[in-house]
């Protein structure tokens, strides 16, 4: 009688559940799998060499397109290693708004996230449910930046420009009319901090309708309850951060242990995990919203009752204000050196790390002095848990590999950089 072998098959790389361009080779015994061999590459587009080709200033936008599901967490190290270098204060209020979006893009992130991954394991109402509230979020981004998704908002010294005091309305069309309309722009009457404290009020029972559909549904638990599981001491040694850590039961948040900008200021609480699967890592993204609920809400009220300067006044950094550039030479001069030529680093190194919402995302920024980096390395959260896939998929069936590639939240953009 013949002997059975094991055989390999290709997941991907054009996977509806790979979240990405991603080819896993998986060798299989029968649906269970042996080995899983992730090739990564095929989204590559060289982000690092390409800074090195472009001035500080140039290569914000190329943040962006990283984890382009936490576009404003990614600008965010990026600026704190220029910042870092060239010795650049930050305006507190410049300080708040960026923690302020930054929770902002975090609950952008969890939402994406948790509407595909709800939809890989197959529950479609999430899905739905979390793109609803995206969309208020995601017309934030587009209030202050004027992009909906990459928003190039952040600076070296603070963000591009203040808050606004209003909101884009709503106009009728052929699928709205007037009433609803008006029903729509409702809570766009005022600021966008007016607006956002608005979403802060609706979203708790947002989260609450998300865990009603999934957190005590027993096929949602059949699918996540003991899959993937990742003890402690396996998610330090490959080094897992972010949900992915704190799942496992390790409290490790650089918000809480090397707090930068203002989040020392800031009361929130950091969720844990027990069992290190796929379950608890859901239940701490999930606590993960709630908490950064409550950190926007803190920021709005110190917002409103502070007002101030949004970016440094060191002009060899920032640009003047346009109506000195229209009476002064000296402003028009600054103006001009530094959107042609750039702003000149001085030398030396840095690295800056931020708590993304998928882990430690951080830049190490080398300047030789000039106008350009020499040279920049991306520390991004998802690959070293892409390399923590084939342990977490062995003994699982192929069905899993999606559940675990969900839990995951892996983004390609990072990976691949």
């Amino acid at each position: 009688m013949s002997e059975i072998k094991n055989y390999t098959m290709n997941f991907g790389p054009q996977h509806p559940s790979a979240h990405g361009v991603l080819r896993l080779v998986l060798e299989l015994d029968g649906e269970v799998v042996e080995r899983a061999d992730p090739h990564i590459g095929l989204l590559h587009r060289a982000t690092e060499k390409l800074a090195e080709h472009k001035t500080f200033l140039q290569s914000v936008p190329y943040m962006d397109r990283l984890d382009y599901v936490s576009i404003l967490s990614n600008e965010h190290a990026y600026v704190m290693a220029i910042e870092k270098l060239a010795g650049i204060e930050v305006p507190i209020r410049a300080q708040y708004i960026r923690v302020m979006f930054d929770e902002i893009t975090r609950l952008l992130n969890h939402l994406l996230w948790l509407g595909a991954h709800s939809l890989d394991v197959g529950a479609m109402t999430t899905f739905l449910y979390c793109f609803r509230e995206r969309e208020d979020l995601i017309d934030a981004y587009e209030a202050v930046s004027g992009a909906r998704m990459h928003a190039a908002y952040y600076r070296p010294g603070g963000v591009y420009r203040d808050l606004p005091d209003t909101m884009p309305q709503y106009q009728a069309s052929k699928v709205h009319n007037a009433a609803r309309v008006k029903e729509m722009n409702e809570n766009r009457q005022g600021s966008l901090l007016d607006f956002l404290e608005d979403f802060t009020n609706r979203f708790p029972k947002y989260v609450d309708e998300y865990e009603t559909l999934l957190t005590d549904n027993r096929i949602w638990k059949q699918r996540l309850v003991g899959i993937g599981v990742v003890s402690p001491e396996r998610a330090l040694a490959l080094g897992f951060t972010g949900p992915m850590l704190r799942g496992s039961g390790i409290a490790w948040d650089l918000r809480k242990k090397q707090p930068y900008e203002i989040y020392d200021r800031l009361d929130f609480d950091i969720p844990i995990g027990t069992e290190g699967d796929s379950y608890d890592r859901y239940l701490v993204r999930v606590e993960e919203m709630r908490q950064s609920n409550r950190i926007i809400k803190q920021c709005i009220n110190w917002l409103r009752h502070n007002p101030g300067p949004v970016i440094t006044d060191n002009r060899k950094f920032a640009p003047p204000k346009r109506d000195e550039v229209k009476s002064n030479m000296e402003a028009l001069i600054h103006h001009f050196k530094l959107f042609t030529e750039g702003m000149h680093v001085p030398e030396g190194e840095a690295y800056a790390a931020i708590e993304h919402p998928k882990g430690e995302f951080g830049i190490y920024l080398v300047s030789d002095g000039a106008n350009k980096p020499y040279r920049m390395k991306i520390r991004a959260p998802g690959f070293p848990h892409m390399a923590g896939l084939d342990e977490m998929c062995r003994g699982h069936m192929i069905a899993d590999v999606v559940t675990i590639i969900g839990t995951q939240d892996i983004v390609f953009g990072e990976v691949d950089r």
